[in-house]
């Protein structure tokens, strides 16, 4: 167990990112729009699908196995798993179940957290606390989605957004003054119908009219959905930091939800935070939902924008509304 005087952060990381590449140019065969219209309003060139015969789970197993790599822990030792997705396998059982399965995690608890897009964010704040009351030690948390299953491919205000992937933290004790230091969630259900799947559920079971609606794909108010973004990316950020006993100008990565480039610059802007300091991906990956924010973060650290003692703040939001943040000593 942890004792007294140590911290709890991330062991070991991993990811795992379908091989297919959709460029723009391709979707501008699918759908009226064109490379300049998504690059200009969205910052996004490209973005990975999955295969046909792939389903959410066949990303996570593989981002998790490189997770306990890194950490250098095994399977047997992982107390719990959270799996953050919107595109589970099925309804149930869980994909955190199949992943325990598949691991050989034998002593692991396991179950999906569905908050959209802050999944990783939300599901990482659930496993620190976890471990910081002492229940557990080993806490594996992946982030991973498919939205390409549950796109309309003749939408462009959607299909050009998201793409597929998959990111695994191991949380763990760590030294002292190191580790997560401070955590933020929200929601406010009052904008649900600002981005949803209206069909799938108990509210409207599948029928062919659900499906000949196209009720089961992705549905959003772009510019409602923009605008809140903005101001919850803004208000989680500095919620989080002021938690922290720090100051803006302390972080020295912020790792957002690469949901579109302009919500991105618009927050730096009103946070006054060097542009540099931030973490970019999603001109490669678009939106990949729940793995956003993990894949992001673990590319941060390849490239060696966060090194050992950084000051790091996460912070992403998703259909729910829901948002969640979090700062941490590298």
């Amino acid at each position: 167990m942890r004792s007294r005087k140590s911290g709890v952060g991330i062991l070991g990381m991993g990811v795992c990112l379908p091989e297919k590449v959709l460029t723009n140019f391709d979707i501008e065969k699918m759908v009226d729009t064109s490379d300049d219209w998504i690059v200009t309003r969205t910052g996004i060139r490209e973005r990975r699908l999955v295969r046909v015969d792939q389903a959410t789970s066949d990303l996570a197993l593989p981002a998790a196995k490189g997770a306990l790599g890194q950490a250098g822990v095994s399977a047997e030792e992982v107390d719990l798993i959270i799996v953050a997705t919107t595109t589970p396998d099925m309804l149930f059982p869980s994909t955190a179940c199949l992943i325990q399965r598949d691991l050989g995690a034998t002593k692991a608890g396991a179950f999906d957290l569905s908050a959209a897009c802050a999944g990783f964010v939300y599901a990482l704040n659930l496993a620190y606390a976890t471990i910081a009351s002492g229940q557990y030690k080993y806490v594996l948390v992946i982030g991973a989605d498919a939205l390409s299953k549950m796109m309309d491919w003749t939408d462009r205000s959607t299909c050009v957004l998201f793409g597929d992937g998959a990111g695994a933290a191991l949380l763990g004790p760590v030294p002292g003054g190191r580790g997560v230091i401070a955590t933020h969630v929200g929601s406010d259900g009052r904008y649900a119908k600002q981005l949803m799947m209206p069909a799938g559920g108990s509210r409207l079971p599948s029928s062919h009219e659900t499906v000949d609606k196209k009720l089961h794909t992705v549905k959003m108010n772009g510019n409602e959905v923009f605008k809140m973004a903005v101001r919850i990316m803004v208000d989680a950020t500095r919620v989080v930091v002021q938690k922290a006993g720090l100051n803006l100008s302390d972080i020295d990565c912020v790792v957002p939800h690469q949901a579109n480039l302009r919500i991105i610059q618009a927050a730096i802007e009103r946070l006054g935070i060097p542009p540099e300091k931030f973490m970019l991906n999603l001109e490669r990956y678009g939106n990949m939902s729940a793995a956003s924010t993990v894949v992001a973060l673990y590319e941060a650290v390849e490239e060696r924008k966060i090194q050992s003692g950084s000051k790091v703040a996460l912070v992403s939001f998703g259909s729910g509304l829901a948002w969640a943040s979090c700062v941490m000593v590298w």
